[in-house]
């Protein structure tokens, strides 16, 4: 049942490179798709492992009370490094390799806020200071040294 005998080509016929011929070219078809698709995959993977520079990050925190300001660090290509913390501001200098870092801030301008508030600020640069690594998973960055800081990208 469901058997239907087919008469074998004649010899010499094309019929069975024919059929070979067009299974090839479909598999050649499905790689270059593959190829093609990889292409166009890829870039997009690498760029969300690469360090984003010349972007804000805002750090993974609540304003402190008395303020709605939550700290944000922008590192440029060339290194320039623009720190925002919850009252004070100033800038540095950042050297970022494939999953290595380091930040050294520039010179901190005296801040008129209560010792408790300025304590966080201090406490935040420190940490910077003390990073070696970074990872991106995501929109998400951690700066990883004796403190993990988590920082998400700005998307506004």
């Amino acid at each position: 049942m469901g058997y239907f005998p087919v008469a074998a080509p004649a010899a010499g016929s094309n019929q069975l490179l024919g059929g070979a011929m067009v299974r090839v070219r479909w598999h050649c078809v499905f790689w270059l798709l593959c190829y093609s698709l990889a292409g166009a995959i890829v870039p997009g993977v690498a760029s969300e492992r690469a360090f984003p520079f010349d972007r804000e990050l805002i750090l993974d925190a609540a304003p402190m009370p008395g303020s709605r300001r939550i700290p944000i660090i922008e590192i440029d290509g060339n290194g320039a490094v623009s720190l925002d913390f919850w009252f004070m501001s100033l800038r540095g200098q950042a050297n970022v390799g494939e999953d290595s870092i380091s930040i050294v801030p520039g010179p901190v301008q005296p801040v008129q806020c209560a010792p408790d508030r300025q304590s966080g600020d201090e406490n935040l640069l420190a940490a910077l200071a003390q990073v070696t690594n970074w990872r991106r998973l995501g929109d998400t960055i951690e700066l990883r040294g004796a403190t993990t800081l988590r920082f998400h990208l700005m998307t506004n």
